[in-house]
């Protein structure tokens, strides 16, 4: 194959073909394996490709992370960060703790907009939507909402 040669230990075969029989892991996982497999057997990035219907940079990202990085970090996903969280945990906990208390004169219980108003006017927050106070509480599994 052009690019990076690949040429796998004894164990690490072993390992990657046990991952691939088991077949409990993540199929972009086992695929990874199976494209280093076929890579050591010699077979080209193209005709790896078209075995996996995979595109062939997926196969040459995979053969230059094992020589780059080693076999573990090939076969792994990289940590993905995604966007930070709005609000910090006492943030957070407030508004729980919000959700919790007894509503306002007038309602029998909270609603979302109710609860994103009262945070904002107890200075919880600077500003919150009815939908960010939802996702909060949904985490917190809260079923009084």
């Amino acid at each position: 194959m052009k690019g990076y040669k690949i040429k796998l230990k004894a164990n690490e075969v072993k390992t990657l073909k046990s991952i691939v029989s088991k077949g409990t892991d993540k199929a972009r996982k086992i695929n990874r394996c199976r494209i280093l497999l076929l890579c050591n057997e010699n077979k080209s990035k193209t005709i790896i490709a078209s075995m996996l219907s995979i595109t062939q940079n997926t196969v040459s990202n995979t053969c230059r992370r094992y020589v780059e990085e080693g076999l573990i970090s090939a076969i792994n996903e990289k940590p993905r960060p995604g966007a930070p969280s709005l609000f910090d945990g006492k943030t957070k906990a407030k508004i729980t703790a919000l959700a919790c208390s007894t509503p306002p004169d007038g309602y029998s219980q909270w609603s979302l907009r109710l609860l994103s108003d009262k945070a904002v006017e107890l200075q919880y927050v600077e500003s919150i939507s009815h939908t960010d106070v939802g996702r909060i509480l949904k985490k917190t599994k809260l079923s009084r909402i």
